[in-house]
């Protein structure tokens, strides 16, 4: 197997999912290992590190993207990214229950995944800022650009939450999201937005995969 081609014999019918490639403090990634875990689907899904740096990772071929998290299914087919993956999961697994079927119910929970996606996003691009530059190339106008995204998703989020009681696309998108904010710590969200603290609180108690699924103390990049 030497091109992302071969990595994807797709006849028209997709098999089952076999391994994720991730990494345990991907937002994404845990997004993917929360549905997995709500499926049922955690004895059958093998985790397996990526490193997005690394030339030589296959995560290269099978996803041209070098990006995480990516599927593998049994037959060599391969998924990407997190809101595709967990919609072929739910599908698949036959639970159904992460995002509705009707399809204006499904565009607009999938346009609310989206907005909590961003927040995940405009923090892994902080985060990056600060790692792939020295100190002095570092732009503030780029860290302000991606904090304006944050706190108008953070606003908008907290206008409209999700049943912290349900988890869904959006519950699982949003709880993510608030995760890395509060690991990486681009920006200071609690004291502003006391209805997204209470929301993600009642959200871990009732969703034991959120505690599950949290990286290991001693990982810590």
């Amino acid at each position: 197997m030497n091109s992302a081609e071969n990595l994807f014999p797709y006849d028209g019918k997709l098999s089952g999912p076999k391994l994720l490639r991730s990494t345990l403090t991907s937002p994404f990634g845990r997004k993917v290992r929360i549905a997995i875990e709500v499926l049922g689907l955690s004895g059958r899904i093998e985790l397996q590190t990526a490193d997005t740096r690394d030339e030589s990772d296959t995560l290269r071929l099978q996803n041209p993207l070098g990006k995480i998290p990516c599927l593998i299914l049994e037959d060599g087919s391969i998924l990407y990214d997190s809101r595709v993956i967990i919609e072929y999961l739910d599908r698949w697994s036959g639970k159904n229950k992460l995002i509705p079927d009707a399809i204006d119910e499904r565009a607009y929970v999938l346009t609310r995944a989206t907005l909590a996606d961003g927040i995940a996003d405009a923090a892994l691009l902080m985060v990056y800022e600060g790692r792939f530059r020295q100190s002095n190339q570092i732009s503030e106008i780029w860290l302000n650009h991606q904090r304006g995204k944050i706190d108008r998703a953070l606003r908008s989020m907290e206008q409209n939450l999700p049943d912290p009681r349900k988890t869904d696309i959006v519950s699982i998108s949003l709880a993510c999201a608030l995760g890395y904010l509060d690991w990486r710590k681009p920006v200071e969200w609690r004291p502003q937005h006391a209805a997204l603290v209470s929301w993600l609180d009642e959200f871990a108690s009732a969703e034991p995969a959120f505690a599950k699924t949290q990286r290991p103390k001693e990982v810590t990049s």
